[in-house]
């Protein structure tokens, strides 16, 4: 039983540290590009 809560804590610990690395380290930028859209007013 110790076993499988050692391998538990040791797959949580790893995946924080992915996570983290991930957020710091992967690409985050958006996608930017201009954007143009007609518009009709509703004008009397």
């Amino acid at each position: 039983m110790i076993r499988l809560l050692k391998l538990v804590v040791f797959l949580v610990i790893l995946t924080v540290v992915g996570l983290t690395g991930y957020a710091y380290l992967g690409d985050m930028d958006p996608d930017r590009s201009e954007r143009v859209d007609p518009v009709t007013l509703d004008a009397r």
